[in-house]
């Protein structure tokens, strides 16, 4: 993933064949620092695992929630916000080589990306028949968010085709996830999954998904 230049003198805890895990932390005023594991996938994700306490629950927060978390006074800034120890020194993360790949994932997301979202599938509240949704587009994507985030969602939710639980569940031969990022053959791994761009992230909508997102592509 990174190079040994990349990561000289830098607090590395774990390297993995498609991640590395560095010690980071943010710096509240008021509270002090919050110290904190950052993974950064080959992907262009980025997760925090929160040690602001002994036995804080937070493992799996965005840039934006952690520097949120940690009570950063001055927040929506989290590149800048939130810290590497390299060399012994507290040293932005925008400084470091550690935003290489979520760089080029944002890139991506504002290219081609849209054509490498796979095919999902939301069960019916009502029949428990799978129903399959494309995502090739920013309306098909909003329509897939708006019904996942429905505990109540029905076969007949679905826009853009005509649909009721009588209607047969798809043959399990068709039930392939398209539009894999890296193999024609894949069935979803997780490299595949598109972890958001702006065609499946909403600035309108109110989720924590959608936020996180906004906030991480303004700063």
């Amino acid at each position: 993933m990174f190079s040994e230049e990349e990561l000289r003198e830098i607090s590395v805890l774990k390297r993995g064949d498609d991640y590395v895990e560095v010690l980071c932390g943010c710096t509240s005023h008021r509270y002090g620092d919050a110290v904190a594991k950052l993974r950064v996938s080959s992907s262009g994700q980025l997760q925090i695992a929160c040690d602001c306490t002994p036995g804080c629950p937070e493992d799996k927060l965005t840039p934006a929630a952690f520097e949120k978390h940690s009570g950063r006074e001055t927040s929506k800034k989290w590149k800048n916000n939130i810290w590497i120890i390299v060399d012994g020194e507290k040293v932005p993360v925008v400084k470091t080589a550690l935003l290489k790949y979520y760089n080029q994932s944002l890139k991506h997301a504002n290219g081609s990306h849209k054509s490498g979202h796979r095919d999902e599938f939301i069960i019916c509240t009502e029949c428990n028949k799978e129903r399959r949704f494309r995502l090739r587009s920013k309306e098909e994507c909003r329509s897939y968010h708006d019904a996942l985030a429905n505990a109540h969602w029905k076969c007949s939710g679905i826009p853009f085709d005509k649909f009721s639980c009588d209607d047969d569940e798809e043959r399990a031969s068709r039930r392939v996830y398209m539009g894999c990022l890296r193999s024609p053959t894949c069935r979803g791994c997780t490299s595949c999954v598109c972890f958001g761009c702006e065609i499946c992230r909403f600035s309108d909508c109110s989720c924590q998904t959608c936020i996180d997102f906004t906030r991480n592509a303004k700063a």
